[in-house]
């Protein structure tokens, strides 16, 4: 373990794990808590040991947003800790989806506001538990949608029903959001760690060439058209076909067996 602050970072089997740490707050984040986040997130940044990363959230709740009681003390000093608190937050979540390892979202309780729900939309897999909620929350405080959620809602939900979410600021259940495709996965709230553990290992046992390139190329695309996305798949496609890991792949298809990743 890694820390006894804000944001906690832990090792194992290949998987690491990064766990917002402020249960007193809800989690809720502060420019120190994202700073935190951001250290966490470099340090995996590039570490051969980490093939998949598990972002939780300690007490309760995953996130409930910004911590809105440090936020009301600024006073009028408020916006120019807002311009900070923004570019810290960008600063995270930019660094999740340019993470090369796949990053599951450990949701319990609520995930809620511009870092909350941000959280939950630029990261690559989200497991939640059946009592969670989401919620934007922007507007309900007189702000806007934040932690790149104006650009990843919609594509994620649609246009229509982002615009729902984010003008009314409705409670979103976890059974509505499977439907939706704003999570994963749901399952019974005392099985949540059980089903992350399951999810992160088989993401580990993959070939990690292939789920950075998968990853990096499905990002990408979010913003491009249809025929603008085909020459980079065509490329990284012919750079994984020499690699020792797609051999292995094939050769245990072949032999109906299960491969054995290098990373090679």
């Amino acid at each position: 373990m890694i820390g006894e602050g804000p944001v906690l970072l832990s090792y194992g089997a290949g998987i690491a794990h990064i766990t917002l740490n402020r249960p007193e707050a809800g989690n809720g984040f502060s420019i120190a808590l994202m700073r935190a986040l951001q250290e966490a997130i470099m340090t995996v940044h590039g570490d051969a040991r980490v093939r998949a990363v598990v972002l939780s959230g300690t007490g309760k709740i995953f996130c409930g947003g910004g911590d809105v009681k440090e936020f009301a003390s600024k006073g009028a000093d408020l916006p120019n800790y807002l311009r900070m608190a923004t570019a810290w937050l960008q600063v995270c979540v930019s660094g999740l989806v340019n993470l090369e390892v796949p990053v599951i979202t450990r949701v319990q309780g609520a995930a809620t506001g511009g870092a909350g729900l941000g959280l939950v939309c630029c990261t690559d897999l989200v497991v939640a538990g059946r009592s969670a909620r989401f919620m934007a929350g922007g507007t309900r405080v007189g702000m806007a949608p934040d932690a790149g959620a104006s650009a990843t809602l919609s594509r994620i939900v649609g246009f229509r029903r982002a615009m729902d979410l984010v003008l009314t600021n409705r409670f979103v259940d976890a059974a509505e959001a499977l439907q939706i495709g704003l999570v994963s996965r749901v399952v019974d709230d005392e099985a949540l760690d059980a089903e992350v553990m399951v999810l992160a290992r088989r993401i580990a046992e993959g070939a990690p060439q292939a789920q950075s390139a998968t990853k990096r190329l499905m990002w990408n695309g979010l913003g491009r058209g249809f025929e603008a996305s085909l020459p980079d798949e065509a490329r990284e496609v012919a750079r994984l076909s020499g690699t020792a890991d797609s051999l292995e792949g094939l050769q245990a298809v072949i032999a109906r067996r299960a491969p054995q990743f290098t990373g090679r």
